[in-house]
């Protein structure tokens, strides 16, 4: 893949990355999921090396750069098969919420954790009913005197098991207008009242899905991230990054794909030629690679808007960037698959999982028809249909 565009550092940053996933592969990750185990290894080295909180501030243990770079590390470790998922909801979401709107001591709590890996927060938005639509979310968080308490449920929402703390999404009555307005929490994963469900996914992962219920959740004063009034530009503070990561997972295993297709169209003889050679077979995977390219470029245009400050102008090419990644990757999947055939299908090859795991681009945080819908309102200008 080209990288001219990109800076000396970041192509550093990319190489070195390329080589950690290199170390772990598709083999790694395949054997964790297996065994019914998380990528605490890769997690924890990723770490060492500074790449999970490359995008954290440096007085608090980050790298101090921005999605630009986090969104290289996810991609590289995705092209190499071993894509952390984690990575788009504890550094980007929570940790990018935290750092833009957190209190000092919230700062002080989370950031070196989520930065050197020794902490992991999770992010719950999505609800039974509501989906992600921030103004449906049905989540409430009352005032108890100095404390808050929270009752709602949330659905998909990834490593709870694992996360020592849950940002939650909730609702809070505006005592100027009686309206509902959003507010974050940090929920700690041994509070009272808050359980969890794992729930029976197809798709295998490491990270597994939850289910979870507040159910009069007490939390005091400080578990509040930022100011109450600022509750909706903190959520899509934290919304971007989740998208422009996301694109930067469905590249990494487009990529991943494409290359095995590659190196088997290179190798398979029949009739004397590789089936490469053939532009039956060359044509598509070279239409998945311009595909992917292009996403790319709008993944770092994404980025570089967001880390400039453009928090507009980031949300039109962050939510193009995951539609776009979303497209590239389920098609550089399928046709990787079908270049092999029926080898294909097999576990030996390792792309038969991706088939189900690839969707997760297109479906996750946001289906792409709203994003086309967010594209036909916000972009040209028309009509909303909702």
């Amino acid at each position: 893949m080209s990288t001219a565009l990109e800076t000396e550092e970041h192509q550093a940053l990319r190489a070195a990355v390329a080589a950690l996933g290199k170390r772990y592969g598709r083999d790694y990750m395949t054997t964790v999921i297996r065994e019914g185990r998380h990528t605490d290894e890769l997690w924890a080295e990723a770490a060492k090396l500074g790449y999970l909180g490359v995008n954290l501030p440096e007085e608090y243990g980050g790298g101090g750069g921005g999605m630009a770079e986090l969104s290289i590390v996810l991609e590289e470790l995705g092209a190499a098969g071993s894509p952390l998922l984690m990575m788009i909801v504890s550094p980007a979401i929570c940790g990018t919420v935290i750092a833009r709107f957190g209190t000092e001591e919230q700062k002080r709590t989370w950031l070196p954790g989520l930065a050197d890996g020794s902490l992991t927060m999770a992010f719950g938005i999505t609800e039974p009913d509501a989906g992600s639509n921030s103004h449906r979310i049905t989540t409430t968080a009352r005032r108890d005197g100095d404390d808050w308490v929270l009752t709602g449920r949330k659905v998909y929402v990834s490593g709870v098991d694992i996360a020592d703390a849950t940002l939650i999404v909730g609702r809070t009555e505006d005592a100027r207008s009686g309206k509902l307005k959003p507010c974050l929490f940090i929920v700690p994963r041994d509070a009272p009242g808050f359980g969890r469900n794992q729930i029976d996914m197809e798709l295998h992962a490491p990270e597994k899905q939850f289910e979870l219920v507040l159910d009069d959740v007490r939390l005091p004063a400080d578990a509040l991230v930022g100011d109450e009034d600022a509750g909706l530009l903190q959520l899509f503070a934290g919304l971007n990054p989740e998208r422009i990561m996301t694109a930067a997972f469905g590249i990494g295993m487009g990529r991943f794909a494409l290359s095995k297709a590659v190196e088997y169209a290179r190798t398979r003889q029949v009739w004397k030629a590789p089936i490469g050679a053939h532009q039956a077979i060359a044509h598509p995977l070279a239409t998945a690679h311009i595909d992917l390219e292009m996403s790319r470029l709008m993944m770092q245009k994404a980025a570089r808007l967001y880390d400039e400050g453009d928090d507009i102008g980031a949300g039109e090419a962050a939510n193009m960037a995951k539609y776009a990644a979303g497209e590239a990757c389920v098609k550089a999947v399928d046709q990787a698959v079908h270049t092999l055939g029926g080898n294909g299908l097999t576990r030996e090859y390792g792309l038969a999982s991706l088939i189900t795991a690839s969707r997760v681009a297109r479906i996750a945080p946001v289906s792409r028809e709203m994003i086309l819908n967010y594209v036909s309102h916000q972009s040209l200008g028309l009509p909303k249909s909702y």
